[in-house]
């Protein structure tokens, strides 16, 4: 049954009580008439209502929940307070919200508008807000489809009626300031759906902080407290030339590397105690984190994110993750954080139809909608959506100090045509496949970071033959620091997979990326991707008997710290993880009980130690100086041989990829005199079998097209690394 309204309420009251009305200071609030003021409130669950300053009546409009004082002209403060009675005679006092002037300045929405507001966070969503000397909260949404919209919490019975927001005209933005509210209270908003009528709930899309899984609700956040004690690392990160530096990435699930004694999750500040102790020891140089932005799943890992601009509730707060990353800078650790502006999913009570419309995705499905994935994708070409994940990347390195952002599934934003049927994608403009509108927003994401915060660094995570990812934009590239080398990941792990005697007839799955290496900037990944999904632990996938498996494995992490490009491991990689990466769980720390395991941990911290110290094996990563083959057809017995170079400084690799001790192993070099091994995965220290080489001179016979040679012993299934 439609409901009836008393005929003493004017069309626009009518609005406000069906909860239908985008501007509802137009009947709200303090109005000026015919020399007289007129208050009107609205409170559904008001049984009497007295201004505090004088303790006079305002009275009901009989039959309503409106209230309504007419009196003389500056009798009445400059804002008003009110006292009211509720039904259960519980009084509450409140300055009234629509006695207050539009709070967003016009430049603000002006530039949103644009897609020019890099930190838009700071003015929609709900922040702590002083009008005319009086706190509250200010918030304010972006809903240009929505014909109402409500901010509904646990200060109002989460009821739409409550408290209706203005809207600022066609720029689509909604705001209102409640007095008086605090840091920590809930809310939501509530929208109408100007075609259908349908009212949605919805979390706010710039929200700092939300509920703990599976509740969903924002919370409002107090003012950032932290003092932050990086200064030394951020003015030598502004400077950072990570091209010629060191980079070791740990990569971590923060769920499931280490939990409390009765499984559940560590907290942001024990994170920063002990794994930032367990990395440095390790000598990683960074970590990189898998989505901590809010998720309302855990089996989506994070990258199914709802919460663009809030470290997620499951390990603390806004101010513990900070806490976390300073403890990092502090020793001398970079953070860099897993970021999915890809795509996002489709809870109802997130981003999907967030007003009623495709607001942040594509209407027609061909274009925004992932099949594989079951979730849906940015529409680039708004200004305003992609000003929101702008100002996203923005918000995580400035008001985190984050060193760097990983931009996760690259590939699925540049075609038009991923992972879908012939029939099922909508061509660009010029008849192909690229997507215009995803390119421009990521040039522009690598050129606005690059500016805003220098020293930064954005990974892509991308597996196609795109080109130029990594050059810069004013060359027509896409402007990203790194791309992940997925061809060389996975030709290696192919490789590594067959048993020793088949080698040889998969020598170029070693060699080819060599052909390539030097195009990208190239970061050499062995990932979380690759110990999922029945593809088993690194571990699992090497042949072998068990002393063969760690043997192998240890040889494959030379070879990577050994190789072209920057490293990333993922945790439990380090140690010899028996089963797949579980994370529901923490990861099998027992193991490191057992001198095999033990020994690929140790193996990996010298690794580190020795990459990090020796230049030739960082300076000149993406640079073709910096490597030379020795010799790369040796198919028969499976071994490589390259150099490492830079300045004066050189390195030899020999890696012996058969489970048989090669017993004077002639190779070439360049440089006459006495070559030291200072490196040897089959050390006993790494619980190898000791096989190898102290030091060994050169002699005057040329091989290989050097004009000197040396007589090596190569372990088996081992690697070493010389010097002269």
């Amino acid at each position: 049954m439609k409901k009836q309204f008393p005929v003493t309420l004017d069309f626009d009251s009518v609005k406000v009580a069906a909860a239908q009305h985008h501007n509802p200071f137009s009947v709200l609030g303090r109005h000026s008439k015919a020399n007289k003021i007129h208050v009107r409130l609205y409170l559904p669950y008001a049984e009497s209502v007295h201004f505090m300053h004088n303790d006079v009546a305002i009275s009901r409009i009989e039959g309503t929940d409106f209230f309504e004082y007419i009196g003389k002209r500056g009798e009445l403060p400059p804002h008003y307070r009110i006292l009211w009675l509720d039904k259960d005679g519980v009084s509450h006092e409140n300055y009234d919200p629509y006695d207050f002037g539009v709070q967003l300045p016009e430049f603000d929405l002006h530039l949103f508008g644009e897609g020019k507001h890099w930190h838009i966070y700071q003015k929609l969503g709900a922040h702590l807000h002083t009008a005319d000397g009086i706190t509250g909260v200010l918030f304010a949404v972006w809903a240009p489809n929505a014909g109402r919209v409500s901010v509904v919490g646990d200060f109002n019975h989460w009821d739409g009626r409550c408290h209706p927001m203005r809207s600022l005209g066609g720029g689509g933005v909604w705001e209102l300031f409640i007095p008086e509210l605090e840091a920590g209270c809930l809310y939501k908003f509530e929208l109408l759906n100007r075609a259908s009528g349908e009212v949605l709930v919805k979390t706010d899309p710039y929200g700092q902080q939300f509920e703990y899984r599976p509740k969903t609700a924002s919370q409002v956040v107090a003012r950032n407290t932290h003092d932050w004690q990086d200064s030394a690392w951020l003015s030598e990160r502004a400077k950072f030339d990570w091209l010629h530096q060191p980079m070791s990435i740990y990569e971590v699930h923060l769920g499931s590397w280490k939990r409390d004694e009765h499984g559940h999750f560590l907290n942001y500040r024990e994170l920063a105690t002990e794994l930032v102790a367990y990395v440095k020891d390790l000598g990683f140089t960074h970590l990189e984190l898998l989505p901590i932005t809010e998720h309302p799943l855990d089996d989506s890992w994070g990258y199914q994110t709802t919460g663009y601009f809030a470290p997620t509730s499951r390990f603390g707060s806004a101010d513990d993750f900070r806490y976390f990353v300073d403890c990092c800078h502090q020793n001398n650790i970079g953070v860099i954080l897993d970021w999915v502006p890809a795509h996002f999913p489709k809870d109802n009570f997130a981003l999907a139809r967030f007003d009623g419309s495709a607001l942040y995705e594509h209407e027609d499905p061909r274009k925004g909608e992932h099949r594989d994935w079951g979730t849906l994708i940015y529409n680039y070409g708004r200004n305003e959506v992609r000003n929101f994940l702008l100002a996203s990347a923005v918000f995580w390195l400035e008001e985190f100090h984050l060193d760097g952002l990983r931009v996760d599934a690259v590939a699925s934003m540049l075609y038009l045509d991923y992972s879908r049927e012939a029939d099922d994608w909508v061509p660009n403009c010029y008849g192909g496949n690229e997507n215009l509108e995803a390119i421009d927003f990521l040039r522009e994401l690598n050129t606005i970071t690059h500016q805003q915060q220098p020293g930064t660094v954005i990974m892509a995570e991308e597996s196609t033959s795109w080109p130029q990812v990594t050059r810069p934009t004013w060359a027509g590239g896409l402007g990203f620091s790194m791309k992940w080398n997925m061809g060389w990941m996975h030709d290696v792990l192919a490789y590594m997979q067959q048993e020793s005697i088949h080698r040889q007839y998969h020598h170029n799955q070693l060699t080819f990326g060599m052909l390539y290496a030097f195009s990208e900037n190239f970061a050499l990944p062995f990932s979380h991707d690759e110990v999922v999904h029945g593809k088993g632990s690194m571990l699992s996938k090497m042949p072998g008997d068990e002393w063969q498996k760690f043997a192998n494995l240890r040889l494959l992490y030379t070879f990577m710290f050994a190789y072209p490009g920057k490293k990333l491991l993922f945790m439990g990689n380090e140690f010899g993880q028996g089963t797949e990466w579980n994370f529901r769980k923490d990861l099998d720390w027992y193991v490191l009980e057992y001198p095999l395991h033990e020994g690929l941990k140790t193996l990996v911290k010298d690794l580190n130690h020795l990459y990090k110290t020796e230049s030739a094996l960082y300076h000149h990563d993406f640079e073709q100086r910096g490597f030379d083959w020795i010799d790369c057809h040796d198919v028969q017995q499976s071994i490589l041989c390259f150099q490492r170079n830079h300045g004066n400084e050189s390195l030899i690799i020999v890696l012996n990829f058969t489970p048989v001790v090669r017993e004077n192993y002639r190779i070439g070099v360049p440089v006459e005199g006495m070559y030291r091994e200072i490196f040897n995965s089959d050390s006993e220290y790494y619980a190898g079998s000791n096989t190898g080489n102290s030091a060994v001179e050169t002699n005057n016979e040329p091989w290989m097209n050097q004009s000197f040679s040396i007589s090596l012993t190569l372990p088996p299934l081992g690697a070493i690394i010389l010097k002269i």
